[in-house]
C-alpha cells in the first residue's frame, strides 16, 4: 500500500517539508531510500529495519520502497526515521492510515526502538507553524525547546512501541511543558573591576548604547579584554522574539540541553585567532553555523585581531554590512542571521608595547606596517568606534573607591536604547538601534544644523573617510544625542564621534 508521512530537513533555520512516501508490499525482500538521501539518510534502512524487529515487524518479506520528495532536495539528517516507520507501521495495516494524515514527525530512532533527540526541533516547529501544520510529534529529548512554540499541538513521544499505540488511539501522547524564562545570572563580571581607562569605559558605553562595532587598540594588560567581557552584562536583556530566535541557532548547533529554557542574557562568542573561515562565517556540510551567527543578538568578540586569517576577517564584511550569511551550495542556498556586536582587540605592534611609556617596543618600522596591513580598509570601514588603550598606572590599580559598576551604566544603556526603540516605532525604521539606521532614516533621525553638517564635512574630507563612514559617524553621534537625552545632533556630538571613528589615528596615539 502507498502511504505518505510529513517530516522536514533543515537548510540553515528554515525548514523544506519532506514527503516520506512508502510502498510495502509482500515480494522479494530490499528496502530502498531514493530522493537525494545522503549517507545518514540511507542509515535509515538499519535503523528502521531493527526499531521494527524490536515491535515483532519482520520486514524479511516485504519489499520496501522509500522516496523522500522533493527528489531535488538534498536531505542530510537522521530525522526522517520516525516518519519512516509509521509510515512502513501504516502501508503494512498495523497501524491506520488516516492516524500519520497531517502530522509532521520528527526524530531518530536507536536500535531498540527509542527515540532519540535531535538538533533543530525548535527551527523545525517555527517554520511547521508558519507553514500551517497543525500537530507535530518530536523526541521527548527535545521536550524543553518544544515547548517553546504555541499555535501547534505538539506531542513528544519517547519509543516506538509508544508511538503505535498512540496511533492506535490506545493512549495520548503528553504535550511538552510550558517554556521557562530563568532570570539573568547576577554572576556576571562587573565593570567596577577595570580601573581606570575611563576614555574606553566612555566608549564601551557608547557602543552599548547604539549597538555600535567596537576596536579597542592597547598593549598587553591595558584592559581589553576585560572591557569586552563584561559588554554583555551591559546590554538589555533579550526581548521573547529574540530569545527564541537565539534559542533555535543554539538548538541547530546542538548546544542546547533537554532541559531548555529561554535565558534573557545575550550570547558572547570568543573564537581563538585559529578558528577557520568555515568556523567563523559558516558552511561547510550541512551547512554549519559560523561564530558570527551563534553570537546573533549578542556580542562576537575577536582577540588578537590581526593574528585572525585575513580570508577569515574578509569574510566577515558581507555579514557585518547585511546582518545574514548566505551560504550557497550546488543543490540548496542556506541563510543564518548574523546581527552580532563586532568587539575586536589588538595590539598597537607586533610585541605590543608601541607607545607603552615604561616598556621599549623593539619592533621596527617595516615590523608595524606589516602588523597593521593584515587589517584591510573595508573591515575597518565597518567598524564605528576605534579606541585606544593606554597602559593602566599603578595608582589606578591601588585606588580604594570603585568606579561605576555594570549596574549603573547599564541602566544608561536600556535608557538610551528605548529612545531609539520609541522613536524607531513612531517613524516605522526597522531597526530599533542607531547601529542598524539606513542614511534615508538618519536624515530624518539626526537633521544637522548647518554647523554640525560644516563640521562634519570637514573632518571627513580632512581624514579621507568614506562615503560608508560618513553615514557610520552620523549613526554614532546619533547615540551619543540620545544618550546625552537631547533631540538634536549638536557639533559637540559630530566631534566625538568623528574622534572615535579614525583608526590610524587611534594607532598615533598609541604611539605618543
Amino acid at each position: 500500500m502507498h502511504v505518505i508521512a510529513l517530516s522536514a530537513t533543515l537548510l540553515g533555520l528554515d525548514a523544506e517539508p519532506v514527503r516520506v512516501e512508502v510502498d510495502a508490499a509482500r515480494h522479494v525482500p530490499s528496502f530502498e531510500i531514493v530522493g537525494l538521501a545522503e549517507t545518514s539518510v540511507r542509515g535509515s534502512r538499519v535503523r528502521v529495519k531493527s526499531a521494527l524487529g524490536q515491535i515483532g515487524l519482520d520486514l524479511s518479506e516485504y519489499r520496501v520502497i522509500v522516496n523522500l520528495a522533493p527528489a531535488d532536495v538534498r536531505k542530510n539528517e537522521s530525522s526522517f526515521d520516525l516518519a519512516i516507520a509509521v509510515a512502513i507501521l501504516a502501508s503494512v495495516g498495523v497501524v491506520p492510515v488516516e492516524s500519520i494524515d497531517g502530522v509532521l514527525f520528527l526524530g531518530e530512532l536507536s536500535l531498540s526502538g527509542a527515540v532519540h533527540p535531535l538538533r533543530g526541533v525548535l527551527a523545525h516547529l517555527m517554520n511547521a507553524k508558519k507553514r500551517g501544520d497543525r500537530r507535530a510529534i518530536v523526541p521527548h529529548g527535545n521536550e524543553g525547546e518544544a515547548g517553546f512554540i504555541s499555535g501547534i499541538d505538539v506531542r513528544t513521544v519517547e519509543s516506538l512501541a509508544e508511538m503505535i499505540q498512540s496511533l492506535r488511539g490506545d493512549i495520548e501522547l503528553p504535550r511538552p511543558t510550558g517554556a521557562r524564562r530563568v532570570a539573568a545570572s547576577s554572576k556576571v563580571d562587573n565593570l567596577d573591576e577595570v580601573h581606570g581607562q575611563f576614555g574606553a569605559r566612555r566608549a564601551l558605553e557608547i557602543a552599548a548604547s547604539g549597538g555600535h562595532n567596537l576596536l579597542m587598540i592597547g598593549p598587553p594588560g591595558s584592559g581589553k579584554t576585560m572591557l569586552a567581557r563584561r559588554l554583555p552584562g551591559l546590554l538589555p536583556p533579550l526581548s521573547n522574539a529574540e530569545a527564541l530566535e537565539v534559542t533555535a541557532i543554539h538548538s541547530v548547533a546542538g548546544l542546547l540541553t533537554s532541559n531548555a529554557s529561554f535565558r534573557p542574557s545575550r550570547p558572547f562568542r570568543s573564537p581563538h585567532h585559529s578558528v577557520s573561515d568555515v568556523g567563523l562565517i559558516g558552511g561547510g556540510e550541512g551547512p554549519r553555523l559560523g561564530e558570527v551567527t551563534l553570537a546573533h543578538h549578542g556580542v562576537l568578540f575577536l582577540d588578537e585581531l590581526p593574528e585572525f586569517r585575513r580570508s577569515t576577517l574578509e569574510g566577515l564584511r558581507l555579514p557585518l554590512e547585511d546582518g545574514v550569511v548566505t551560504i550557497s551550495r550546488a543543490r540548496a542556498k542556506a541563510t543564518f542571521p548574523a546581527q552580532p556586536m563586532l568587539v575586536c582587540a589588538m595590539n598597537p605592534c607586533p610585541c605590543g608595547f608601541l607607545g607603552d611609556g615604561t616598556r621599549r617596543c623593539a619592533c621596527s618600522a617595516e615590523r608595524v606596517r606589516t602588523y597593521r596591513s593584515r587589517l584591510s580598509g573595508p573591515l575597518l570601514d565597518r567598524i564605528d568606534i576605534h579606541v585606544v588603550l593606554p597602559p593602566v598606572k599603578v595608582t589606578e590599580l591601588q585606588q580604594t573607591s570603585r568606579d561605576e559598576s555594570t549596574e549603573t551604566v547599564g541602566a544608561r544603556v536600556a535608557s538610551a536604547r528605548e529612545v531609539q526603540s520609541s522613536r524607531a516605532s513612531r517613524l516605522g525604521f526597522a531597526s530599533h538601534v542607531n547601529s542598524g539606521l539606513t542614511l534615508r532614516e538618519l536624515e530624518t533621525a539626526a537633521p544637522l544644523s548647518a554647523r554640525s553638517a560644516e563640521l562634519l564635512a570637514s573632518a571627513l574630507t580632512m581624514h579621507a573617510l568614506s562615503a560608508r563612514a560618513y553615514t557610520r559617524v552620523l549613526r554614532v553621534a546619533r547615540t551619543i544625542a540620545d544618550m546625552a537625552g537631547e533631540v538634536d545632533v549638536s557639533p559637540e556630538h559630530i566631534a566625538e564621534s568623528v574622534g572615535l571613528r579614525v583608526f590610524e589615528r587611534g594607532l598615533r596615539s598609541a604611539a605618543t
